[in-house]
């Protein structure tokens, strides 16, 4: 006697014909569940380099880090300023081979923040110009929506409370170099003024 698989039976509908669990998702979790792919797809894209940084980048901000440079430049001040009995001062004051060695890490350390900021600005440019790609196709699909009420409209003599000089406006297709410029002559929130080119 063959048993019914209950996962087979909830993909097909009654009329036979099988559903993809994707169509079946509400557009909200097809949309988290695409960024998250994207976002897990750019952290393996990630060389070793990148990967480095990122880790010493993530470890250096962390508390045990912090705690770790707490104790150490302690005890090198307390050691060095011979206040324990039985130490002898390696590095006196000022402490040159400390300053020596702190200078090292901080430009090490920067260079790896440099270098993930790096990587963080260019996966922002990334998104800003999928942002953009997205935004002009649905002021396409818009504009094309517009056309084809504006044709029924006409078709059916409907009334509508939109002007024809607005219909007009709005159809138009929208030209990206002519905003840009506007906005490169737009004023400067800080006071200063835009520069002429």
């Amino acid at each position: 006697m063959e048993r019914s698989n209950p996962s087979a039976a909830s993909s097909t509908n009654p009329g036979g014909a099988t559903e993809d669990p994707r169509q079946a998702a509400p557009p909200m979790e097809e949309n988290v569940r695409a960024i998250s792919d994207w976002e897990q797809s750019a952290l393996h894209a990630r060389s070793r380099a990148e990967r480095l940084s990122d880790w010493i980048t993530a470890t250096a901000a962390s508390g045990p880090v912090l705690l770790a440079h707490v104790i150490w430049f302690t005890l090198w001040t307390v050691v060095n300023f011979g206040l324990i009995r039985g130490w002898e001062p390696f590095d006196p004051f000022p402490f040159p081979f400390l300053t020596m060695t702190v200078s090292l890490e901080a430009i090490f350390l920067a260079l790896f923040v440099l270098a993930s900021q790096n990587r963080l600005a260019y996966q922002s440019d990334k998104r800003a110009h999928l942002d953009l790609q997205i935004d002009l196709l649905a002021e396409r699909e818009m504009t094309a929506v517009l056309q084809l009420l504006q044709d029924i409209a006409k078709h059916l003599n409907a009334p509508t409370s939109v002007t024809s000089a607005q219909l007009r406006e709005l159809v138009k297709q929208t030209d990206i170099h002519e905003i840009t410029q506007k906005l490169d002559h737009m004023p400067d929130p800080s006071g200063s003024t835009p520069t002429q080119k």
